[in-house]
């Protein structure tokens, strides 16, 4: 019964997937992959991801997760990963399906749900990304909101619901207790997004964890029980990070300006940014920019033939 949807949905995403990932539907991406490509550091958001066909793998602090075809991934809090997708060919190429969550929505689903029906929260804060097997009904779910993109004038009416049908899914599927923590507004999962929004907004500030814990609503020893749980690394860690990522983008950009941009992204030295950007993606900055920077005029002459 799985592989039914499941040949449904690689027929839907190829036909539909385009350069920029995204599609007429609001919050819902696609995702093609010709080749297997080379790790690179990028975030997770708050977002259902389910693998069609391929193997994509993905590491998070010491933590390293695959999924593969039929498999789900939900991400539950903004994280800094370097993910990779391990097996993809032209012939067969990798193929993935995308929705962004949004915690008002959870929230609402919750409401009008019997808690009788639904698992109890997770006993302990979860990590932050999770990986199961997707029910039949996901992908079901999953293909009939795809097929919308060939019917546009029904997307206003019927995609709502059935976004909320997926949620409903995955609330009383196997992360449903994760998902359910997602949606309640004091749960540690929520007092932890809370910390990490505020470290992402100021993340060129350096700060105390006291501070960020009182912001979260939490004792310190909690914050950094909580905290380690969700991301698996440290506030500080997280910051670094969130840092040399945006400081790649800017590379990317401005190739020429390294001390600028170290200083930009919150470094006071410009030695010890060079040794952890160096870690972080295999090279020194100035480098790494120039074939960034390269790449991405490759591909916008590309385009513009």
């Amino acid at each position: 019964m799985v592989g039914m949807p499941l040949d449904e949905l690689r027929v839907l995403l190829a036909r539909h997937a385009r350069p920029d990932l995204g599609t007429g539907i609001a919050d819902v991406r696609i995702f093609r992959a010709d080749r297997p490509t080379p790790p690179t550091p990028t975030t997770y958001g708050r977002v259902l991801a389910l693998v069609a066909q391929g193997t994509k793998r993905f590491a998070l602090g010491d933590r390293v997760y695959e999924y593969q075809a039929g498999e789900y991934l939900v991400a539950s809090i903004d994280l800094p990963v370097t993910a990779y997708f391990a097996r993809a060919s032209p012939q067969e190429p990798a193929l993935g399906f995308g929705l962004t969550l949004h915690p008002a929505a959870v929230a609402e689903v919750l409401l009008q749900a019997d808690p009788a029906g639904l698992p109890a929260p997770a006993p302990r804060p979860p990590t932050g990304l999770t990986v199961s097997r997707a029910p039949v009904e996901l992908l079901d779910a999953a293909v009939r909101l795809l097929r919308l993109l060939d019917q546009p004038r029904d997307i206003p009416m019927l995609a709502p619901l059935i976004k909320r049908e997926i949620i409903w899914r995955l609330l009383t599927g196997e992360q449903g207790g994760v998902l359910r923590q997602f949606g309640l507004p004091d749960s540690s999962l929520s007092h932890v997004a809370r910390a990490v929004q505020w470290i992402r907004d100021n993340y060129a500030q350096p700060f105390r964890v006291e501070d960020v814990a009182q912001r979260a609503g939490m004792s310190v020893s909690s914050f950094h029980r909580n905290f380690q749980a969700v991301t698996s690394m440290s506030p500080i860690q997280y910051q670094k990070q969130i840092r040399l990522q945006h400081a790649r983008l800017l590379l990317a950009a401005n190739p020429g300006d390294v001390a600028g941009v170290s200083r930009s992204v919150g470094y006071e030295s410009a030695a010890q940014f060079s040794r952890e950007y160096r870690r972080q993606f295999g090279g020194p900055p100035r480098q790494d920019a120039v074939r960034l920077h390269a790449r991405t005029a490759t591909r916008a002459a590309s385009r513009d033939s």
